[in-house]
C-alpha cells in the first residue's frame, strides 16, 4: 500500500506535529501533504519546519495563498497527492497505531473501493472538556454494525435507524476509484458540513466497507479553538449550516438519475424539516400547515425525526 495523508492545516501551531508524527510512524504511508490554509497563527511555520525535517512531507498553500476552507484545501491535496491511496486527517487530531491494520488486509480485494473505522476523542485541557463533553463526551463515533456496502449511503441518510457515524479521520479511499467516480470532489460552497456532504455522495458512488468498529483508529483532539468554537460563539448558526448541508444533498440527489424517487423523496423532507426547524415561530407553524395540506406524509416525517424534534421551538 502506498497512502497519501492529506492534512488541512488552519489554526492549529500547537497540534500539527503531533498529527504528523501520528501519520509517519506507518511505512505504508507514502506521503504526508499538508494544505496550510492561511492560518492566523503560526502554524505555516510550523509546517515549513516540518517539510524540512521529514523527507515524506510535502507542503503546500492555494495558489493565491488565502484561505478556502477545509474542503478546497482537501480537493488541493488529493490533485498533488500521488498515491494509490488517500486518508484524511484534520490537524488537531491524530492517527493511534492500529489505524491501518484492517485496511492492510481488506484492500487486497479489489472490490474494496474505501474503509471506514471508529474515532476516540482526547480532551486537551479541562476547560474544552468542560465546554464540549456534553457534545462528544467519551463515546466512540462509530457505525453500530457491521453493514454491507449498499447499506452505508441510506444509512447515513438515517434511513436504516440507528445506523451511527463515521468520521473523514477513519476513511481510507482507492485514489483511483476517487477520482474516477467522484465528481466535484468537496464542495466548495459549504463552510462547515463539507465533510459530511462528501461521505453522502462517496457512500452512494464507491463501495466502502467497515474496519475496526469496536475501537478508536484515530481520536479527535478537542480544545478550545476547535472550528465547532465558530458555532458556539454565534458566529455562525449550526441549524442554518445543517438547512445548507441539506439543501446541497437535495439538489445533488435531484440531478443524480440513479438515485430512486423514494430516497429522493426522503431527502426533500430532511432538507424541509430543517427550514421548518429554523423559520421563526410564525413562519414555522405557516410552513407546517401549509405541508399538513400539500404533503401530510412529509410534515409527518419531520415531526418524527429526532433532529428536527429537538430543533422545533
Amino acid at each position: 500500500m502506498r497512502i497519501s495523508v492529506i492534512i488541512p492545516v488552519y489554526n492549529a501551531e500547537k497540534y500539527v506535529s503531533q498529527a504528523v508524527e501520528s501519520v509517519l510512524q506507518f511505512d505504508e504511508v507514502h506521503e504526508v501533504i499538508l494544505i496550510e490554509d492561511k492560518s492566523p497563527d503560526q502554524a505555516l511555520q510550523v509546517c515549513e519546519k516540518l517539510s524540512r525535517q521529514y523527507d515524506r512531507v510535502q507542503l503546500y498553500q492555494h495558489p493565491d495563498k488565502g484561505n478556502h476552507g477545509a474542503g478546497p484545501s482537501r480537493n488541493l491535496g488529493i490533485e498533488k497527492s500521488t498515491g494509490d491511496f488517500i486518508a484524511f486527517l484534520d490537524a488537531d487530531d491524530y492517527f493511534l497505531p492500529n489505524r491501518f491494520d484492517a485496511e492492510r488486509e481488506l484492500f487486497k480485494n479489489p472490490d474494496v473501493e474505501g474503509v471506514y473505522g471508529a474515532l476516540g476523542v482526547n480532551y486537551y485541557s479541562e476547560k474544552a472538556k468542560e465546554q464540549y463533553y456534553s457534545l462528544f463526551k467519551d463515546k466512540l463515533t462509530t457505525v453500530y454494525k457491521r453493514h454491507s456496502p449498499e447499506e452505508v449511503f441510506p444509512g447515513q441518510l438515517h434511513m436504516l435507524g440507528s445506523f451511527g457515524l463515521f468520521s473523514i479521520d477513519t476513511l481510507t479511499i482507492r485514489r483511483e476509484s476517487l477520482m474516477k467516480k467522484m465528481k466535484p470532489l468537496f464542495k466548495s460552497t459549504l463552510r462547515l458540513h463539507q465533510d459530511t456532504e462528501f461521505l453522502f455522495r462517496l457512500s452512494y458512488y464507491l463501495d466502502l466497507y467497515p474496519g475496526i468498529l469496536d475501537k478508536a483508529v484515530a481520536v479527535r483532539g478537542v480544545h478550545e479553538d476547535n472550528r465547532i468554537t465558530v458555532v458556539d460563539s454565534k458566529k455562525v448558526n449550526p441549524a442554518i449550516t445543517r438547512v445548507l448541508l441539506w439543501k446541497e444533498v437535495e439538489e445533488w440527489a435531484k440531478k443524480e438519475n440513479t438515485i430512486p424517487d423514494h430516497v429522493k423523496l426522503h431527502i426533500e423532507r430532511m432538507h424541509r424539516s430543517f427550514q421548518i426547524a429554523n423559520a421563526t415561530t410564525s413562519k414555522k407553524w405557516g410552513m407546517i400547515l401549509k405541508y399538513l395540506v400539500k404533503d401530510y406524509q412529509s410534515i409527518r416525517s419531520g415531526i418524527y425525526n429526532i433532529n428536527f424534534r429537538e430543533n422545533l421551538f
